[in-house]
């Protein structure tokens, strides 16, 4: 028994180091034909919008798409841009932040769907991002709510 706990630990070890390593996940490109790295946005500027996003929504609110919205935007935004949108937010003042009044319709009238879905996707300054957090079309749908404030 006791050449067991001799023998046993450096077999396990030996077992161990001759296995082959893991293939890779994909096979990856010649460092000389990769494309460099586009440079990163600095923290207060939104990134650039990607060409993909359409410049107008392609989402038709539902009345359950709107309620999802809803509940996302009290969890994630009201926080700061107030329950309606005022800008007025619990953590305003501790964030020692000036928010518009989304309920302004003179506030988004220059800002394409497309401009404002980059804006939650990507956030901006002081404002986190949604981006891999929610879908797509979950986003529209909050640009959707978010240009309701000003109907109202």
């Amino acid at each position: 028994m006791l050449k067991l706990l001799f023998v046993l630990p450096p077999l396990l070890f030996l077992a161990l180091l001759t296995q082959e390593p893991a293939a890779p996940a994909a096979s990856t490109a010649p460092a000389a034909q990769t494309a460099p790295a586009e440079p990163a946005a600095p923290a207060d500027q939104a990134a650039p919008a990607s060409a993909a996003v359409p410049q107008n929504n392609p989402v038709k609110p539902t009345a359950e798409s709107q309620a999802h919205a809803k509940n996302t935007y009290s969890i994630d935004c009201a926080m700061c841009h107030g329950e309606n949108g005022n800008g007025k937010g619990d953590l305003v003042g501790d964030m020692k932040l000036s928010l518009k009044d989304l309920r302004d319709p003179d506030t988004l009238k220059d800002m394409s769907d497309g401009e404002l879905y980059t804006l939650i996707h990507d956030g901006k300054g002081k404002m986190p991002a949604e981006g891999d957090r929610a879908k797509p079309d979950d986003v529209w749908n909050l640009v959707i709510l978010v240009r309701s404030f000003a109907k109202k």
